[in-house]
């Protein structure tokens, strides 16, 4: 099972991107406090669209409270990582696989990251950005993990046909 971890997310528009991706992955969304506003602002609701009552999400008081309910493979997305986030395999699909990001201004604690150092990875990228947006992180991470397990369930085809659909041709 696939899992987004948000360390203490401070910016709403974010968690609610994340929360669609996530409806849209069928992948569960952790929020460890504090959070930086609240679940019910506008915000949310705005970035996540009409998706949100799908979201299957836990809300944690600290980091230490979520290591207490939750076990598997934990990686760390961070500027401290030294590895690409493609140079790990994450195609278990029967492997709970967590993948963290930090809060927007400060990202996840050193001491935090210290005993995973082996499991930190960062997306590679110029010299001339410090990082990307979480949710642009998230969902680049997410994906790479689901196509290593071939998508799962996901459906490849737009499950509703409208007058904008387009038939293969049969050339």
């Amino acid at each position: 099972m696939l899992n987004i971890v948000l360390f203490e997310p401070e910016i709403p528009q974010n968690t609610g991107n994340i929360m669609r991706t996530c409806v849209a992955t069928h992948t569960k969304l952790h929020l460890i406090k504090p959070l930086g506003f609240s679940l019910d602002e506008k915000y949310i609701k705005r970035s996540g669209v009409n998706y949100i009552k799908y979201c299957d999400y836990t809300i944690y008081e600290n980091i230490d409270d979520f290591f207490s309910k939750n076990k598997g493979t934990y990686y760390f997305l961070t500027r401290y990582g030294h590895k690409p986030h493609t140079s790990f395999d994450y195609s278990n699909k029967d492997e709970n696989i967590y993948f963290f990001f930090g809060k927007e201004s400060t990202g996840i604690p050193p001491k935090i990251l210290k005993p995973y150092i082996n499991n930190c990875l960062r997306i590679p990228m110029t010299d001339k950005v410090r990082a990307l947006n979480v949710s642009n992180t998230v969902a680049i991470v997410l994906y790479e993990a689901l196509r290593q397990q071939d998508y799962l369930d996901l459906l490849r085809d737009e499950p509703h046909k409208s007058k904008y659909y387009i038939e293969e041709s049969e050339e």
